[in-house]
């Protein structure tokens, strides 16, 4: 079987930003806690992370492909991921990426992968934060 080559990670952060090259997923995503659950054994959407926290248990991120009833009355967010390969100890990039969101009033949750940075933002502006990151990449080419 062949793997697709990964590329070096980057870590200049001009270099990060520059190629950014952000995806915006077509799917709603929640994040919903282990208490939500009433049968672990009814996952109907993919499940894109998750997250344990100690004591406070587990934090679930699903995309929905359909509603249903335990994602009922939760935020729905948009996941924008950042196609650069970026280095886990690359300095600024979720920084750079939070105060341009932030400039603009965008909450943005951000979960990092080895190879990517996952964005999470409201729904309903997702627009907007793919025009800022797209603004973002564009002014680190020059």
């Amino acid at each position: 079987m062949s793997e697709t080559p990964v590329s070096a990670p980057v870590t200049a952060l001009a270099n990060m930003l520059a190629g950014m090259d952000p995806e915006l997923h077509a799917l709603p995503h929640v994040f919903m806690h282990e208490d939500r659950w009433t049968d672990f054994s009814l996952e109907i959407s993919p499940m894109f992370a998750s997250i344990h926290e100690g004591d406070e248990g587990t934090t679930y991120v699903y995309a929905l492909e359909q509603e249903w009833p335990m994602a009922e009355g939760l935020p729905r967010f948009a996941r924008i991921t950042l196609q650069v390969h970026s280095d886990l100890e690359g300095v600024g990039l979720t920084a750079a990426v939070a105060t341009g969101l932030a400039d603009e009033g965008i909450a943005c949750n951000v979960i990092a992968g080895l190879h990517h940075d996952h964005l999470f933002v409201p729904w309903d502006r997702r627009g907007n934060a793919m025009n800022v990151l797209k603004r973002i990449s564009d002014e680190a080419r020059g």
